[in-house]
């Protein structure tokens, strides 16, 4: 099974769902998503499997949030998409994907889902 994390190594769900994953026998291929962020493409599938609009996915308690005007609520999809893809550290982490499917790994057990 091919799985796919996009991990932030300052992040202490990020590194409990990558140490999840590997105490299961599963080492996925790992993103650093702040040093490279998914295209708008990528980012656009991954909401699709995960079911959510771009402002799900943001963490808009980030100071960027506002400060890039993500928070203007006239923004429509394809423009949070590419404002996620140009300040990534506004994308929710981790993101795990696997057969097919994601999961946002907060808790680091919602991964469970989509690898069983």
């Amino acid at each position: 099974m091919k799985v796919k994390i996009y991990h932030n190594p300052r992040c202490s769900k990020s590194r409990n769902t990558l140490q999840l994953l590997r105490d299961r026998g599963i080492e996925p291929e790992i993103i650093e998503y702040l040093k490279n962020p998914p295209t708008a493409e990528e980012l656009d599938e991954i909401l699709q499997m995960l079911d959510m609009e771009p402002r799900d996915l943001m963490r808009k308690r980030e100071p960027e949030y506002k400060a890039t005007g993500m928070d203007d609520d006239s923004l429509d999809r394809q423009a949070l998409i590419n404002g996620m893809v140009a300040t990534p550290k506004l994308i929710e982490r981790p993101i795990v994907i696997a057969n097919g499917k994601a999961a946002i790994g907060r808790p680091p057990e919602n991964v469970m889902a989509i690898i069983e």
